[in-house]
C-alpha cells in the first residue's frame, strides 16, 4: 500500500485524469486547446521576436514544451510555452553567447529544473518571500515594454541596445522616426484586446487583434514592417529536430544564467499551478511539475525553441475556456503544429506593430502593479527588499536580481526568526493576563471551530495554512484563527491570511482573529487586511473570540444551518 501511495504522488496529471475521461470532457477540452493555441500564436511570436529569435522558434517552444508539460506535468490545465519573465534574460544570453550558448543555458537549466523536482524541491520555491517576486515581475515588465518601444511606433533603429538606460537612450534619439501607420496600429491592438476583455474574458483578443491589424495592413497596403519582411516569413512543415553542439568552454559562463532561467521557470510554472488551482478547484503536485518543466527545457532546445515555463495567461485562458484535463494543453500543441504545418503563409504577413501591442498589453498584465499600494503600506524592511530586487532587475541584470533576491531571502529570514526571541518575567499579572487566552476553560460551540497558528508565519511556512480550507464542506459557519503563538508575521504570511479570508467569506462564513501578539497585529492593522476582515473581527483573545462567534452566528445563520450540514 506504501508503495503504490508513493507512485501514486510521482504520477502526471494527465494518467491520473484519464481514469474517469468520457466524451463530454473530451468536447470541453477541444474547445478549450483550439481557444488556448489561437490565444498562444501570437503571444510565442512576440516573446521569441522580443529575446532576440525568429517567430518560428517561439512556436516550436510552444508546440514542444507544451506537449510535453501537459503529458507529465502535475497541474490538471496547465499550459506551458514560451513567456514574457524570460525575454529579458533570453535576449542577454543570445547577445553573448549566441544561439548555441542560449541552447545549451536551456537544457542545464533543464537538468536543474528536472534535480529539483526529483530531490523533493518543489515546495522550496515558497521560500522567496512576496516583494522579491513583485520585485521581479515589476521589473521584468519594465524592461519588456521597453523593448517593444520600437515597433510599437515603428521608429528607424539598426539595433536596439541590451542595457536599458542605453535602450532608452537611443529610443529617445530615434524618436523622430516615429510611423504614424505604426502607432495606430499598435494602438488599436491594445484598444481591441481591451474592449474584448471588457465585454467578455472569453473572447481572445490578441487573435482579434492580430487578424484585424493583419487585414488592414493588407487592404491598405500600409507601409509597416511585418514578420515577412523582417524575417522572410515562417517556414512551412514539421521543425527540424537536432541535438545542441555541448561547448564545454561555454559551462562556467552560462552556470549563472541557467540558475537565473531555473529560478524564473520553476516560480513562475509554479505560480501559474497555484492559480490554475483557484479557479479549478484542483490541487497541483509542485515536483511533478517541476519534473515535466525540466523535460521541456531539455527538449525545446533539439527543436530549436526557447526556454519555456508554465504560463498564467494562457492557463487562466485554457480553464476559462472549459478545459477539463491535460488533453486540453496537448490539444493547444496540436493546433499550433496545425498552423504551422498549413497556415504558416498566412502568418507571415502579421504586422510588427500589432505584436508590440499585444506584448505592451501582456507587460501590463504581468507587472503586479496593484499589489504595489499594499506592499507600500507593509514594514520598511519588506518596501526595502522590493525595491532593491526592482532595481536589480530593471537597471543591473536578471541573473544579478535572482541571486541578490535569494540571498536578501535568507537575510529576511534570519532577522525575523530571531525577533521572535523573547525573554521576560513570569510574573502574577503575566499569569492572569493569559487567563483570557487559554482554551483549557473554554467551551467551543457547534457553529465555531478553532484553528491556531504556532511559530513564525513567515514565506516557506505560508502553505500550512491550506489545512483551514482543505475540507471546507466539513467547516461550521464561523472560523476563528488563535494567533496566540504566532510570534511573527510577514508580508507573504498576510497575502495567506488574506487568501484564507477571501475563501472563508466566499462561502458563507465567518472568520475572526484573536490573540495577535504587537508585530503580527501592527502589520494588521497598517495594511487594507483589517477592513477586508472586519475590525470587529479582530479581537484581543480566545474569550473574546467566542463572544463574537456568537454574534456572527446569528447574522450568518440562514448560512450558517447550510454549511453546518
Amino acid at each position: 500500500m506504501a508503495h503504490a501511495l508513493l507512485d501514486e504522488r510521482w504520477l502526471p496529471k494527465s494518467i491520473l485524469c484519464l481514469r474517469d475521461y468520457n466524451l463530454k470532457k473530451f468536447l470541453h477540452d477541444l474547445v478549450a486547446g483550439i481557444t488556448v493555441g489561437l490565444v498562444a500564436l501570437p503571444l510565442a511570436m512576440a516573446f521569441s521576436i522580443a529575446s532576440g529569435l525568429t517567430p518560428q522558434a517561439g512556436i516550436y517552444c510552444a508546440i514542444v514544451t507544451g506537449f510535453i508539460v501537459s503529458v507529465l506535468g502535475g497541474s490538471k490545465t496547465q499550459i506551458g510555452g514560451p513567456t514574457g519573465a524570460f525575454v529579458v534574460v533570453v535576449s542577454g544570453i543570445v547577445a553573448l553567447h549566441g544561439i548555441e550558448g542560449l541552447f545549451m543555458c536551456t537544457v542545464m537549466a533543464g537538468f536543474i529544473l528536472m534535480v529539483m523536482g526529483l530531490t523533493g524541491m518543489g515546495a522550496a520555491v515558497k521560500f522567496i518571500p512576496r516583494p522579491i517576486v513583485i520585485g521581479f515581475t515589476n521589473g521584468i515588465a519594465i524592461l519588456i515594454a521597453s523593448t517593444q518601444v520600437k515597433d510599437f511606433f515603428g521608429l528607424h533603429l539598426d539595433k536596439v541596445p541590451g542595457v536599458f538606460w542605453q535602450r532608452m537612450e537611443a529610443l529617445a534619439l530615434s524618436f523622430h522616426t516615429v510611423s504614424i501607420e505604426a502607432t495606430l496600429l499598435a494602438v488599436g491592438t491594445v484598444a481591441i484586446i481591451v474592449i474584448c476583455r471588457g465585454i467578455s474574458i472569453r473572447i481572445p483578443g490578441a487573435i482579434v487583434a492580430m487578424v484585424l491589424g493583419t487585414i488592414v495592413v493588407a487592404v491598405f497596403k500600409l507601409p509597416v514592417e511585418t514578420i515577412a519582411s523582417r524575417f522572410g516569413g515562417i517556414p512551412s512543415g514539421l521543425p527540424h529536430f537536432e541535438i545542441p553542439v555541448f561547448r564545454a568552454d561555454l559551462i562556467h559562463g552560462l552556470l549563472g544564467p541557467a540558475l537565473t532561467v531555473a529560478m524564473l521557470g520553476a516560480i513562475e510554472s509554479l505560480m501559474s499551478a497555484v492559480v490554475a488551482d483557484r479557479m479549478s478547484n484542483d490541487r497541483h503536485n509542485p515536483n511533478v511539475e517541476l519534473v515535466a518543466q525540466g523535460v521541456a527545457n531539455i527538449v525545446s532546445p533539439m527543436f530549436g525553441g526557447l526556454p519555456a515555463t508554465g504560463a498564467i495567461a494562457r492557463t487562466a485562458t485554457n480553464i476559462r475556456a472549459g478545459a477539463q484535463t491535460p488533453v486540453a494543453g496537448v490539444i493547444h500543441s496540436l493546433t499550433l503544429l496545425a498552423i504551422v504545418l498549413f497556415a504558416s503563409h498566412w502568418v507571415r504577413f502579421v504586422p510588427m506593430a500589432v505584436l508590440a501591442g499585444i506584448l505592451m498589453v501582456v507587460s501590463y498584465n504581468m507587472g503586479e502593479w496593484l499589489e504595489i499600494p499594499a506592499l507600500l503600506e507593509l514594514t520598511k524592511t519588506d518596501i526595502s527588499v522590493w525595491l532593491v530586487t526592482f532595481a536589480l532587475t530593471v537597471f543591473a541584470d536578471l541573473t544579478v536580481a535572482v541571486q541578490a533576491g535569494m540571498i536578501l531571502a535568507a537575510l529576511l529570514f534570519i532577522s525575523r526568526v530571531a525577533a521572535t526571541t523573547t525573554v521576560q518575567q513570569v510574573t502574577d499579572d503575566y499569569v492572569e493576563d493569559g487567563r483570557v487566552h487559554i482554551l483549557q476553560d473554554k467551551d467551543i460551540p457547534y457553529y465555531a471551530t478553532i484553528f491556531r497558528i504556532h511559530g513564525p508565519f513567515l514565506f516557506g511556512a505560508t502553505d500550512k495554512i491550506d489545512v483551514v480550507t482543505e475540507n471546507m464542506h466539513k467547516l461550521p459557519p464561523v472560523v476563528i484563527l488563535r494567533l496566540r503563538n504566532m510570534t511573527a508575521l510577514d508580508a507573504t504570511g498576510l497575502f495567506a491570511l488574506e487568501e484564507v479570508a477571501k475563501k472563508l467569506k466566499a462561502s458563507g462564513r465567518a472568520l475572526i482573529l484573536c490573540g495577535a501578539r504587537e508585530q503580527p497585529m501592527r502589520l494588521i492593522q497598517e495594511t487594507e487586511f483589517e477592513a477586508f476582515v472586519g475590525k470587529e473581527n479582530i479581537c484581543e483573545n480566545v474569550q473574546e473570540a467566542l463572544s463574537r462567534a456568537e454574534e456572527a452566528f446569528e447574522r450568518l445563520q440562514p448560512a450558517g444551518k447550510g454549511a453546518a450540514k
